[in-house]
């Protein structure tokens, strides 16, 4: 399923599912051409609304995939989208990473640290026995030094890698995306804490809760002086926001995509 892409308080989302979401991936990847991914939750599309400037990054993405289920919600109750499911950044990793393994694409993971990359790749090893790991990079955890967008963007192309996944949280990695889209042909995935789930350091909330939109919860429970604010504040206000959208007393009237290229963002 692709119906395009629909507005969630002004954030240009992609009514979509799994296979048609990897099959996109897949496809910029054999054709070796630019694709800007990422999966968003409420903090993700909060970002946003109250971000002007990065909405319209946003809205420059090629796919914007519902992450969290009250992104779901909001394209099925908006726009009746029929969405049976959302799709979730690590889940949406881990099937890109097969169709990676079984179509013999290469694949690149930047972000996180490096002992936690060092456990990725064992993992990743030992489920996708065909996986070809083109090269990974821990972040730098700082903002980019003239030139060094294009150096990693080198490092990238000289691999070999057909996709690239990177894991350095939200926005700072849809940033990332954004300023390097155009220096990388290949899909660029903003996968969100699915390189801490897959590594083993972060475990993933019971089905029940996932499927109830309560991860947040368990989300807080694990992180809670990083998460409170993030889930605490925000989610009223998404659903407030949601609320006005949804009875036409608030526009939501998206910003036109992003083209200005950035001076420097971190890496």
């Amino acid at each position: 399923m692709d119906q395009g892409k629909r507005n969630v308080l002004g954030v240009e989302v992609s009514a979509v599912d799994y296979d048609a979401a990897v099959e996109k991936v897949m496809s910029a990847a054999r054709e070796g051409r630019p694709l800007a991914v990422t999966a968003l939750a409420v903090h993700g599309v909060m970002t946003g609304v109250q971000d002007k400037a990065h909405n319209a990054r946003l809205n420059s993405f090629d796919l914007v995939t519902p992450d969290g289920q009250p992104v779901r919600w909001a394209l099925n109750v908006l726009h009746k989208a029929r969405l049976a499911d959302r799709v979730y950044g690590p889940e949406l990793t881990l099937r890109v990473l097969r169709a990676s393994a079984e179509q013999g694409v290469p694949v690149y993971l930047y972000g996180s640290t490096q002992e936690t990359l060092d456990r990725l790749v064992e993992k990743l090893n030992d489920r996708f026995p065909g996986l070809k790991i083109a090269g990974m990079e821990a972040s730098k955890f700082r903002m980019a030094e003239p030139g060094e967008p294009e150096q990693i963007a080198a490092r990238i192309k000289e691999s070999g890698a057909r996709v690239v996944m990177v894991g350095l949280g939200c926005p700072r990695q849809e940033i990332f995306v954004y300023g390097m889209r155009h220096l990388v042909d290949a899909p660029m995935l903003a996968v969100g804490a699915a390189f801490d789930y897959h590594a083993g350091g972060l475990k993933n909330p019971p089905p029940w809760m996932q499927k109830y939109a309560l991860e947040w919860l368990w989300r807080l429970g694990l992180e809670p002086k990083r998460l409170w604010r993030r889930y605490i504040l925000l989610n009223p206000n998404y659903l407030a926001r949601l609320g006005a959208q949804k009875a036409r007393l608030w526009r939501a009237a998206p910003p036109p995509p992003a083209t200005e290229p950035l001076k420097t963002f971190a890496v």
